[in-house]
This record gives C-alpha cells, structure tokens and sequence, in this order.
C-alpha cells in the first residue's frame, strides 16, 4: 500500500510568486512565475539519456499519413452551418451603402450581421465591422448558411457601395507630409521613433577610419499556412466551445471570453491538429468572433473558414522594411559604430518587431544606435513571423559587413571572428552558452570556405567558364546549352541569433494510469514542429517508461494546465521543464509506491523502461502490475516552468555557408 508519509518531500509545491524576464519573438517581456519548491538540475550534454536526443519516429506521423489527423477545417458538428466574411475591395474610403435583403433571399441562408450588430468586438483596437474603410479585406459584414457554397451566394447578392479615397502602402508614402491618415493623428505610431544607443557613437563616427554607408530594402512576406485560418463554435446554454486553428488555445478564450462578456471558465478551446502558423496564427481574428456570434444568434455549430484571399488579405504578414546602415571601423576591421536608422509599416497595426536587436546584440562594438521608426499603412495588421525583426535585420547587417569587409579588405569570416561578442551588449550580459565560433570553424571547414573564390576586392560575384572546380553535391551539375553564357558563382557567409531560453509560466501534468501507461497533460500546441514527439521523450526519460507508453494530450483549455503560446522558438524550452518536473514527480511516487510493495526504501530504487528494479538485487516491478497493486490509486505528477536565470542572455546562434550559380 502507498504509504504517504514516506515522501521524499521532493514534489513540487506552491512556492514564492517572482518576477522575471522573458524574451517572447525579440521583445523582453516581464512574466509572474511561482517559484518551484524542488526544480531538477538541467541535463546537458553528458547526461545519461537513452531516449531524449534519440532518432524516433514521430508520435503523430501514423495520424497524418493514414488521414486520421484531425484538423479544425475538418471538425464536424450535426446541424452546423457556414459562414462567410464580406470584405472590403477598396484600401481607404467609406462604406456608403449596404443593402443586406439581396443576401436573406438566397435559399439556405439563415442569417446575416453588419456593424451594428456586433458594436462591441474589436481587433486591434478597431471595430470588427467598420464603415471606414482602411484596408482593402477588411470586414463589413458576414452571412451565415446551410452550405458554404450558399454562404458564397449571399455574399456576391449583397449590394455595397463604397467611396474611395487615396490610400497609402508603403513607409515612404505613409511619412510624406501630405499623406492621407490611415488612423489617429499621425501615420507614426505613438512611440515612434524608438531610439536605443549606448556609447559615443557620434565620436566613434568622426574618428573612424573606415566607414560603410549602405541602405536595404526587404520585402512583404506571407504566412500561407497550408490549413488556413479557421474556427468551430457551439454554445451550450452560456457556455461556448471553439474549435481553432491557433498557437495558443488559451489567448483565444482570453481574446473570445472578453469579447462576449463570459467567464474565462465557460469558455473551452480545442486545438487537435495544425496546419502551420509561423506567428500569424496568434490571437482570434475576425473569423472566431464570426463563428462564435452567429453560433450565439441560431443556437448551432457554425464553421468559419478564410479562402485563400482572405489568408492574404487580413491575417497579417512580415512587413516590408527600409534599413539604412553605417558601419565604422579601425583599418583592421575592428568595429567601432553600428548605426541603424529603420523604417517598419505595420499596416493599421499589430507587432511591433523591429529589426534593431540583432544590430545590438551580433558583435562586439561599444557604440551602437538604432532607430526605428513604425508606421500605419493602408494594410492589414502585421503579425508575427518566424523570427519578426531578426531575420530582417541579419540581411541589412550581414551585408553591410560584407561590404566592409571588401573595403577592409579582409575575409568575410575573419571580420566577424574579429568582432566576436561574448556578452550580449543589448542586455549588458554574459550568455549562457555560445559556440559560434566553432560553428565558423566547423562550418567553414566541412564549406570549404578557404578553397572558394576569392571575391574579397570584388563587388560583385565571380565570373567562370564552366563549373571547373565546382562542387555539386546536390542533383550533379546543372544542364547548360552550347551557347550559354559563363555561369556567374558566388560565396557567401553569415551569421545568426534568436532569442530562444523559453520562460514561464507553462504548467504541466503527468497522470500514471492503473495499466501503467501514462497521459502527459499540458495546454501547448503542435504546429507541425513536433512538439507531441518531444513532450513523449522527455516524459519517458524522466519516468522511466516506455516510449509507447506514453500519450500527450495537447491545446484543450479544459482538460490540461496552463501553457502560453507556441510562438518564439519557445516551446520547447518553456513547457519541456515542466513535463520534465512533472514526470520527476510522478516518480519519485512511483518510487515510493514501489518500495512498500517491494519492501525497500525508494532511494533503493530505479525505474527503466517501465520497470522498477531494486539497483542491488533481483526483485522488480512493472509500472502495469504496481498499478493494479495499488488499485484505484492514480499517481498524478505537477510541474511548472521555474524562473529564467537572473543576470544572463540565453540566445541561439548560427553560421550559415552558401555557393549559388546563376
């Protein structure tokens, strides 16, 4: 039998709430985190592990080849129908007629919402349904129907007009001085511009020996998610149910709950499967509240799914960017000043992710100042995506060193090993672990990169005859004509680095069941980057069962605890402690159980491959037949994500080799 007070006193418990800081896509965030009574030391690389860090295949791969995974554009509900958006055609004006009566007559169609019938549900700050136009795609009304293909009918019955008026898209336009206003009293949002410097930079300018001016210009780029965005909602009396396409179930009943003036408790999102989302999928957008105020108004399910246009129109994207970028330095290469001056529209808003940290935080320099300015455009609000701000800024930075490298006169590589950074100088602190350098190394070793070309007096790429001395190691050498002209070849390098140390509060639950298999409960969601796979390993490890005996539920805001979005690179290391924490606590009461029946004390004990065998003897247990020992007992482990560590940057970074023929 369980003996209770034989506890180790291990478990988790409530402990001290703390402050600490968190980096969430590039931008520090302050986070409120209980500090856990017992948090196991990290494991690194010479830990003994037999499952983490082992090839395996994917615990949802059967699911998706066979079709058996279960998307929200596949959810099914009896009696539910379908809605559509109508949207805006224009990109500025006002929406001067709207004659909804054309719509009601189509057969199947069952009902229909304007402005005013949902005044009180806002996006970004803005009116749900809006007769101000200030995008084309934006939202003025929405049908709802026994088909889609109804649904699709009412809308092209709807008669609106519109009136419209000159309409801005790009920075340039958006900061003229006679621009039109896309919101507010300024196209500039309220912050901007946001300037950050540390050091003397305009001394470190007058005095430099080289200096390289350049500017960059980076385009728009779309999510394009392969399931587009999509939402289920059934009411149940007061309470509503949604099923959604989202990185972060609990941000939806957060964003649903406030919306239609409910408890957080009588709100329930369900989020099974995913079909991508690299950040635009955070957040309801106009399709959720659609779903859910029409399900409201019939009392049915109701599906609301984005076409394809609508994926392109209204659900964000990484926005354009205008770089202009100084960088000083000795004739050595040493760098003394980095200046960044950026321009970011971010359509009628949303995140603001500049590209400045990345100018902080990549080398070793004692002056640097960025400034960025945001600004309204006539688009729809930016979101996130993959990296927002970094990967736009390591284009502008990585090429303006290359181009003072040339001007040096020096090796690409050699520049940036000569400015290596070992602190992180946006934060003034040393990093947890960096190992750049020795990706330089390895990478330009396994390159090639002291065979290549030499470019570095150039401007541009070398020309040669053929492929002599080529390396193809991917399809072998391109198919070329008689006639063709001399293939143009070039080499190139840069560096990398995203904040990726995770942070709390993520919460999770491990339950050992009487058959000894075991349930990993955590509210995370699985994009497609494999999260269900990696929560499995780290519960296995830390338990000590079998792979195959272990189940991950994920993304029910009933059923499991806690976690923030999937969003940052931050999944893995924000939920991965506390299913870790978890499963350590389900042990130690595994262990404990273990040692009643097995007459030992649980010190005596190990568990492996869901077996707990005394370390010197012969006698074990299966977790199966202890479970059937105790009975209706269920062993239920807790864990939580503890504090980052004070004082420290936890970053990623990388070395990227690239040869390309044109």
């Amino acid at each position: 039998m369980l003996n209770r007070k034989s506890r180790s006193g291990n478990r988790p418990g409530a402990g001290r709430f703390v402050v600490t800081n968190v980096e969430v896509e590039g931008r520090d965030e302050i986070a409120v985190v209980e500090m856990p009574a017992f948090e196991p030391e990290p494991w690194d690389e010479n830990a003994a592990l037999s499952i983490v860090g082992s090839r395996i295949p994917r615990a949802d791969a059967p699911e998706k080849v066979t079709g058996r995974a279960r998307y929200t554009v596949d959810v099914r509900r009896a009696g539910m129908l379908h809605a559509a958006i109508l949207r805006a055609p224009i990109a500025r004006g006002r929406l001067t007629a709207l004659d909804l009566a054309p719509a009601l007559a189509i057969a199947g169609m069952r009902d229909v919402i304007a402005s005013e019938d949902v005044p009180e549900i806002r996006i970004a700050g803005l009116p749900l349904f809006d007769r101000i136009i200030r995008y084309a795609g934006q939202p003025v009304a929405a049908v709802c129907a026994d088909s889609d293909e109804a649904a699709q009918l009412a809308l092209r019955a709807i008669r609106a007009e519109y009136e419209a008026a000159p309409h801005v898209v790009t920075a340039d336009d958006a900061l003229a001085e006679d621009a039109p206003l896309v919101r507010g009293k300024s196209n500039r949002m309220d912050d901007s511009p946001s300037v950050v410097e540390r050091g003397d930079v305009d001394a470190a300018l007058r005095d430099a020996e080289i200096v390289v001016h350049r500017t960059y210009r980076t385009p728009v780029a779309l999510h394009t998610s392969l399931e587009p965005h999509a939402s289920v909602a059934e009411w149940d009396g007061e309470a509503l149910t949604v099923w959604e396409s989202t990185q972060g179930v609990f941000q939806i009943r957060s964003h649903i709950a406030k919306a239609f003036g409910l408890p957080l408790n009588r709100v329930r999102v369900l989020m099974d499967y995913m079909g991508g989302g690299f950040g635009c999928k955070n957040g309801a957008r106009a399709h959720a509240y659609v779903a859910a105020a029409f399900a409201r108004r019939l009392n049915t399910a109701v599906r609301a799914v984005n076409d394809r246009e609508a994926e392109q129109m209204d659900t964000g994207n990484r926005p354009a960017t205008v770089q202009r970028v100084t960088l000083a330095a000795r004739g050595d290469g040493q760098l003394t000043a980095i200046v960044l001056d950026a321009v970011v529209p971010l359509g009628i808003g949303g995140w603001d992710g500049g590209p400045s940290n990345i100018y902080h935080e990549m080398y070793a320099c004692e002056n640097v100042r960025t400034t960025e300015t945001f600004v309204y455009i006539n688009a729809s609000a930016m979101s996130a995506f993959r990296a927002p701000g970094h990967v736009e800024g390591a284009f502008g930075l990585e090429c303006a060193m290359d181009s003072l490298a040339r001007k040096v006169g020096i090796d690409p590589l050699e520049l940036r090993t000569r400015n290596y950074a070992k602190r992180d100088g946006r934060k003034d602190r040393p990093y947890t672990g960096k190992r750049l350098d020795e990706c330089y190394r390895v990478g330009a070793e396994r390159f090639g990169w002291a065979e290549r070309a030499n470019d570095a007096d150039a401007d541009r790429v070398v020309a040669r005859k053929g492929a002599e001395g080529g390396k193809f190691p991917i399809g072998g050498a391109p198919r070329r004509s008689a006639n063709s002209t001399p293939p143009r070849r070039g080499f190139g390098m840069a560096s990398q680095c995203w904040g990726t140390g995770g942070g709390p509060p993520a919460y999770a639950t491990v339950r050992v069941n009487s058959d000894g298999s075991a349930d990993v409960l955590t509210g995370s969601q699985d994009l497609g980057t494999g999260a269900r796979t990696i929560f499995a390993q780290i519960a296995a490890e830390a338990l000590g069962a079998r792979l195959e005996d272990i189940r991950v539920i994920l993304g029910d805001t009933e059923r499991t605890p806690y976690t923030g979005n999937s969003w940052g690179s931050m999944t893995t290391p924000s939920v991965g402690p506390a299913v870790r924490m978890a499963a350590e606590d389900a042990r130690t009461q595994l262990l404990e159980a273990a040692a009643s029946v097995l007459k030992t004390t649980p010190d005596k004990l190990v568990a492996r491959g869901s077996v707990i065998r005394v370390k010197r003897g012969k006698r074990s247990i299966t977790f199966k037949a202890l479970g059937e020992e105790l009975g209706d007992v269920m062993i239920i482990g807790r864990g939580s994500r503890g504090p980052n560590p004070d004082g420290e940057a936890i970053h990623t970074f990388g070395a990227h080799f690239a040869e390309v023929e044109v």
